[in-house]
């Protein structure tokens, strides 16, 4: 776990969380900030908040926007809104349902807020019933961000069945995906595929993920090897 911020690119960083349990699989965690042009931290998908990372996030400015990417990543948002308690709290789609314990101040849709426009921009990827996870876009490092439609885990993280598991679910370097049962919640791929090619419209050059190896090189061909499920075998729209 790392005890500060990492920089990541000029106005944005990541620092990773604790190993969570999720289904009884062990699931790193990792966060982002943005330095938005007005000087105040949009945090997205926020870890648990340690002194250090307080510190860390601290000396960059004042948090504003604690943002949750999907309805799975929440378990720290009330700490965070404790911590920083002038912050908006912002829903992704159905998480007011979930988390009733948390008072919202908006729900994310298809248009970024005025506050963080200028600086980022957002889709949500709609089609499942399962998982609905809005994708983000920093434009100063031309980066993508994704939650948990994208997993990429190094071969040998997961341990016996879970790591079989993991390889056939196509969550596992050098093939990065989503996991198989959430590829397979995706009925309405029409909807799917609408949302991704506004992903891929933008000039995506590098990507950040929260679950798993940061990937390196081209970013824009990496989300289409992870959405090769949607797009078609070779990646082609």
């Amino acid at each position: 776990m790392s005890e500060s911020l990492l920089q990541f690119g000029p106005e944005i960083w990541i620092a990773d969380g604790p190993v969570t349990s999720f289904h009884s699989f062990p699931y790193p965690t990792r966060m982002a900030v943005i330095r938005l042009s007005d000087g105040s931290l949009f945090v997205w998908s926020p870890v648990t908040l340690s002194d250090s990372l307080g510190a860390s996030v601290n000396a960059l400015g004042p948090v504003r926007h604690l943002v949750s990417p999907n309805s799975l990543h929440h378990l720290f948002l009330g700490e965070w809104k404790s911590a920083y308690p002038a912050a908006r709290l912002y829903a992704s789609p159905r998480l007011r349902r979930k988390r009733r314990d948390l008072c919202f101040d908006a729900e994310l849709s298809d248009a970024p807020e005025p506050e963080w426009a200028a600086d980022i921009e957002q889709v949500i990827l709609r089609g499942s019933f399962a998982l609905t996870e809005v994708v983000f876009f920093h434009r100063g490092t031309h980066t993508a961000l994704f939650a948990d439609l994208i997993q990429n885990f190094p071969p040998d993280w997961f341990k016996g069945w879970r790591g079989f598991l993991a390889r056939h679910g196509g969550i596992v370097a050098p093939i990065p995906s989503a996991p198989s049962d959430w590829r397979a919640s995706f009925l309405n791929r029409r909807a799917a595929r609408v949302s991704l090619d506004k992903v891929l419209a933008w000039p995506i050059e590098r990507v950040l993920i929260a679950h798993g190896d940061l990937p390196t090189g081209d970013g824009a061909a990496f989300v289409r090897m992870a959405f090769a499920w949607l797009l078609g075998h070779d990646g082609a729209t």
